[in-house]
């Protein structure tokens, strides 16, 4: 009797551990793959307040607005910006919960260092197709799409960059470490290098969840209702297979995608590359923060490392940087990060 009594009372305990599990995996996997987005008018009065559109230059400018077909089967909508009679052309890929109208601050910066501009929305973001947002896993696909594009409209011989910002440069670095290494450079601003850490960071904050079980979880329940895993989203491991050259940009105040991820991603990059960490500005932050020395630090990259033509490899060493700046520890940074769950979060 007592034995039956054992065997019920295990299995309800399995039951209602199982159950509580799949919640779990459910509730954590939904967090992720519908996070909540920031409203279109918010992006749009956000950057005209802060003056970073210029709606009178945005109106007037030449542009085409573009649709391009995914291979994962959505459109992926677009605008070409073209106030310079110029083939060089930048793309730029938006962060997490934002869209491309968030991205055209940087289009004036580019106009003035000679290139025309192509914004567009991610999957599942602004007015693209897509029911999921993967972090680069997806995106990837995406970018490939929107490179192939732009090369068939302004030709095989322009000169063609790639900027990403957060979820943006994770999905430029995979594209360029995974599918190909088309364009002739990249600008990776606040990306993360290892999702499944970036993940485990967010989780360790919150009061209830810090333990590794939670990652399981819904790495399992990821794959399950998504088709990917946390490991399948590794920026540091893709940068290795980038050639051309690569700028890394940060500000050390981010408190969300930490600075050192920035560093082991220029760490892991093989070849012509340099970095730049900003003292001020939070996260995705450091044009807003560092206007002037931002679009510096770009065109010194874009005249060192793509228009001079050299077989000598330069890099500029992290040692000297971390001397010249007064960098904050991780373990410090840990401890000072605002416990905020992903979906409250104001991300980019």
């Amino acid at each position: 009797m007592k034995r039956k009594k054992l065997l019920w009372a295990s299995s309800i305990i399995t039951t209602i551990l199982s159950t509580g599990a799949a919640i779990f995996g459910y509730i954590a996997t939904n967090q992720l793959m519908y996070i909540k987005k920031k409203d279109v008018d918010f992006i749009y009065d956000r950057e005209l307040k802060a003056q970073r559109f210029d709606e009178k230059w945005f109106n007037q400018c030449p542009k085409e607005e573009l649709s391009i077909d995914s291979p994962n089967g959505y459109p992926i909508k677009g605008i070409f910006l073209k106030p310079l009679n110029t083939k060089n052309t930048i793309i730029i890929c938006h962060g997490v919960t934002e869209n491309k109208i968030s991205m055209v601050k940087y289009a004036r910066m580019f106009e003035r260092l000679g290139f025309n501009t192509f914004v567009f929305d991610h999957r599942r973001h602004g007015d693209s197709g897509g029911k999921t947002t993967s972090y680069g896993y997806y995106e990837k696909f995406d970018v490939a799409a929107v490179v192939q594009t732009v090369k068939s409209i302004v030709g095989e011989d322009a000169l063609i960059g790639i900027q990403g910002e957060s979820m943006g440069a994770a999905s430029m670095i995979l594209y360029a470490g995974l599918l190909e290494d088309g364009a002739d450079f990249y600008i990776a601003d606040c990306g993360f290098s290892n999702f499944s850490e970036l993940i485990s960071q967010i989780m360790m904050k919150t009061k209830y969840l810090r333990t590794k079980i939670p990652i399981h979880l819904a790495n399992i329940f990821l794959r399950i209702r998504d088709g990917y895993t946390f490991k399948s989203v590794t920026p540091k491991e893709a940068v290795k297979n980038i050639s051309s050259p690569v700028l890394f940009i940060h500000s050390l105040g981010d408190d969300f995608i930490l600075p050192y991820m920035t560093e082991e991603l220029y760490e892991e990059k093989q070849g012509p590359k340099m970095i730049k960490l900003f003292e001020k500005g939070g996260h995705a932050e450091s044009f807003n923060e560092n206007q002037q020395e931002y679009e510096q630090i770009v065109s010194e990259f874009i005249e060192n490392y793509v228009y001079k033509k050299t077989n000598e490899t330069v890099v500029t060493p992290i040692n000297e940087i971390r001397n010249a700046i007064n960098e904050i520890p991780l373990d410090e940074m840990i401890r000072t990060a605002e416990q905020i769950p992903l979906d409250e979060k104001e991300i980019s």
